[in-house]
């Protein structure tokens, strides 16, 4: 371990002094390259990112830790006069040019010219040109730093900077900042408003507590950004059609005020130009009158006239063709609403609500006074609608191979059918299957393709609640309600255990806010049939071989005993372990309790499962679009399984099996309750760097008629998108070692951290921590290596560190990313940290987009 990470350690070393030896080749004598800023306020230098976002020149992006500027070296190996080089190179030997025309042409040799050229270009376009300290830049960035400040009240903020050369390196230099605030300015006693229209001076009085101008309070010009935009919004919701942001202003004296800035508001009457003529007039609230709402819109058909019309609570529907949607549907999307004020959230809520039915394409609202109206207060708003195909159909391929299947191929399609029962309802039909060739398959004498995987999912969805009661007032129009209902099932054939699954959810989702989302599953059905429990164990390698080493190691008596006597699957394997139950075989106690685990594993991997569960889950993400990377995302969930089947069957007075436990259609029933919560935050440091952290916890507590989880609802650890120092499966539980093939418990905590960099272009970096394990907990697992027992089995916590390489395609990331062990709790104590920590053990990740 050492030899590896002196490898890596020295190979670090000497790539980082190969490339920084020529880092100032392309820097002109008497000038420098930019290697450091450093900003010192009031004689304290500060680390503070906003502040050095406001300097205009900023060193060459470096590979963080190893500090290497990856881009300039790029820029570096383009020959700044390539076709003058290249000619030069071609004419130094006379005879040079005529002999390469011979033995290709004069086309082909100008070619290698044009090619010589462009790959000049393009390392120039995808490097990064030196950052020669220039000093227009330097004044730019004093004034802005100036202002910075003074956006804080330090009105008589001094700026100045130093060029201090470096000694040792030649053509470079550190460029630093001086700035002294003295004495800043805050709010004045008293504010005076200077409001013109009664309406506005009325409205702004009844939110006046909530100003963001406090007096007294330290001068910020983010409160006024703040204060102009809270006014602007409230204005706007309270029927001021006309009013913009630019109508609210503000002065502030500072003259002879003892470091004080007396504000004024300043909102004039509204401004109209006709004409040649300007005049103005006061703002006055605005009610609306009509909303039509036009379902078929195109560009193509804008001047035809309309075939179908319907009214609908004041709403007015119109239609080219013939009306395809029931009036209640699209009404139902639509916050603005006849005979109430005018309010700009209204228009929001109605993009929202219409982009969330998924039948239309974005919408276009406009709005309207009314000709007619003599008092000026009226306006008709206009909904354009241009709805999406009825029908999209989607099919998908691909070809793969893994541990399992030496060759794979995978299919699905899907088909969407919008507005099935012409009220804004989505069908989706979809189907999947995989066909694939494996040694290891149950049939060892099957054709090529011996292995299958058939699925379809059934969903039908309805932009509203379907409940026996009324939930309108609880859940109104405004948070988009839907409600679905799903089927699905599928089949596998000489995978595994041949598993059938059937399951049925009956869910509704609601969004309180932009930002809020719930989702209740009402009812989560799931059935699992295990056709072929007889192959168990050439499915769980590990069980079978640690059962016959423990048949080994009591002299067994094989059916067929050679040189290496093995238990036959499966009646052998099943004949031994009744035999060591029922103590027809002397076994001491800790073998006895070992057999006992692994028959009790059997039994609950091989066994059908009946969930019929209920969840309800909240997400709260502020990210605003995909390009957005300064977010938080939390998610609460909380499941619960077997409750109602369970008060079914002790009120019909239901038999129970031998063991204790109720049955459902022949199947002992799952009852636990499994909470969750999940936390991602990410921090946009400059735009070509992003803090990406991860935290988890789960547990799922059987109880009642259950004393374990089903595999489906269970807990693992490691993989791509988990603790990518281990394999998916392969980590925990506990401090157990990984023993098993299929790794997996019921409580679970994950930690990450990330640090995604640019090195290149679309060609990104991170560097990442990953810590987290699975554990048995209130369940019938009793190896005290896999169970925990308290805090202090937090110390079974796993660590990976490790480096990824990814590329981004714009509408996904590639990403490769290695994981090392770092803390394996596998190992025994004082043997965890780094003991395998080299790229022989490491884990190779390959992924599609962020972990997180």
């Amino acid at each position: 371990m050492k030899r590896d990470l002196t490898k890596i350690s020295l190979f670090t070393v000497f790539i980082g002094l190969f490339l920084s030896c020529n880092a100032v080749k392309r820097v002109p004598d008497g000038e420098y390259l930019l290697t450091e800023n450093t900003i010192l306020v009031d004689s304290v230098k500060i680390k503070d990112a906003g502040v050095y976002s406001q300097l205009a020149q900023k060193p060459n992006t470096s590979i963080p830790l190893i500090g290497v500027p990856l881009g300039l070296h790029i820029y570096n190996l383009a020959d700044p006069h390539p076709d003058s080089t290249y000619q030069k190179w071609l004419h130094k030997n006379p005879k040079r040019e005529e002999r390469l025309i011979k033995l290709l042409s004069k086309k082909q040799v100008n070619q290698i010219d044009s090619s010589y050229v462009g790959l000049n270009k393009w390392l120039q376009k995808s490097g990064d040109a030196p950052a020669i300290i220039n000093e227009q830049k330097i004044e730019k960035s004093m004034v802005r730093l100036k202002r910075w400040y003074a956006s804080y009240g330090y009105f008589n903020d001094e700026v100045d900077y130093k060029i201090e050369p470096n000694k040792k390196k030649k053509k470079r230099a550190k460029v630093t900042y001086f700035v002294t605030k003295h004495k800043p300015y805050f709010v004045g006693d008293s504010i005076v408003e200077k409001i013109s229209s009664p309406v506005v001076d009325s409205l702004f009085q009844l939110t006046k507590a909530k100003s963001f101008i406090v007096p007294g309070k330290q001068y910020a010009a983010n409160d006024f950004v703040n204060e102009r935009d809270r006014l602007t919004i409230q204005f706007r919701n309270s029927g001021l059609y006309h009013f913009e942001q630019e109508y609210v202003g503000f002065e502030a004296d500072t003259v002879n005020t003892d470091h004080k800035a007396n504000i004024t508001y300043i909102i004039p009457d509204r401004k109209i130009t006709k004409n040649d003529s300007t005049y103005t007039v006061p703002f006055q609230v605005h009610t609306i009158n009509e909303v039509r709402i036009v379902t078929d819109y195109s560009y193509e058909n804008r001047d035809e006239a309309f075939q179908d019309s319907i009214s609908y609570k004041g709403y007015k529907l119109f239609s080219y063709g013939k009306m395809r949607f029931r009036p209640k549907a699209i009404a139902d999307a639509v916050s603005i609403t006849p005979g109430k004020i005018y309010k700009d959230i209204d228009r929001r809520l109605t993009y929202n609500q219409i982009s969330d039915l998924r039948i239309f394409k974005y919408p276009n609202i406009n709005y309207s006074e009314v000709a007619t109206d003599s008092t000026g207060k009226l306006l008709n708003a206009t909904i354009l609608l241009n709805p999406r195909d009825r029908f999209t159909l989607g099919v998908d391929f691909d070809a793969y191979t893994s541990t399992i299947q030496q060759f794979g191929i995978s299919f699905s399609g899907n088909m969407i059918f919008r507005n099935i029962f012409r009220g804004a309802e989505i069908l989706e039909i979809s189907g999947r299957g995989s066909l694939g060739s494996s040694k290891d398959a149950a049939d060892r004498e099957s054709k090529f393709f011996n292995i299958s995987e058939f699925g379809g999912d059934v969903k039908l969805t309805f932009p509203r609640i379907i409940f026996p009661i009324n939930t309108e007032k609880l859940i109104p129009k405004y948070m988009s309600p839907s409600t679905s209902l799903s089927f699905g099932a599928s089949l596998q054939n000489n995978i595994g255990l041949d598993r059938q699954t059937i399951s049925g959810i009956y869910n509704y989702r609601w969004k309180p806010s932009r930002i809020l989302t719930y989702q209740l599953d009402f009812l989560n059905l799931q059935y699992v049939r295990n056709l072929n429990v007889e192959n168990y164990y050439n499915v769980y390698k590990s069980s079978y071989n640690r059962l016959n080493e423990i048949a080994q190691g009591l002299n067994y008596d094989f059916n067929n005993p050679g040189t290496d006597p093995t238990l036959e699957i499966p009646e052998e394997t099943e004949e031994f372990i009744l035999d060591v139950l029922n103590q027809n075989i002397p076994a001491d106690t800790e073998t006895f309790d070992e057999v006992l685990s692994i028959a009790e594993r059997e039994a609950r991997l091989s066994e059908n499962n009946l969930i019929f569960a209920s969840n309800i889950s909240l997400t709260r993400d502020t990210r605003e679009n995909l390009n957005d990377n300064n977010f938080s995302r939390l998610r609460l969930k909380l499941e619960s399984a077997g409750n109602l089947l369970s008060g079914i069957s002790s009120l019909v007075g239901s038999q129970k099996n031998a063991a204790g436990n109720y049955r459902a259609l022949g199947v002992v029933y799952s009852q636990y309750i499994k909470p969750e919560a999940e936390y991602i935050k990410h921090w946009d440091i400059d735009g070509k760097n992003i803090i990406a952290v991860r935290a988890f916890g789960g547990i799922a507590i059987p109880y009642g008629n259950s004393n374990s989880i089903p595999f489906t609802r269970s807990y693992f650890a490691g993989g791509a998108n988990d603790n990518r120092g281990w394999k998916a499966y392969d980590l925990g539980p506990g401090s157990s070692g990984s023993i098993l093939d299929f790794n997996d418990a019921n409580f679970k905590l994950a930690f990450n951290a990330e640090y995604r960099f640019t090195i290149l272009g679309d060609f990104k970096g991170g560097l990442f921590v990953d810590a987290g394990n699975i554990w048995n907990v209130l369940d019938n697992i009793e190896d005290d290596a896999s169970v925990f027992n308290g805090i202090a089995d937090l110390k079974e916590i796993a660590v990976a560190t490790g480096i990824g390489l990814r590329y981004d395609f714009g509408f996904f990331v590639f990403r490769f990313d290695v994981g090392f062990k770092t803390h394996n709790p596998g190992k025994p104590i004082g043997e965890r940290w780094f003991t395998d920590y080299s790229f022989r053990k490491a884990v190779y990740n390959i992924g599609i987009n962020y972990p997180f």
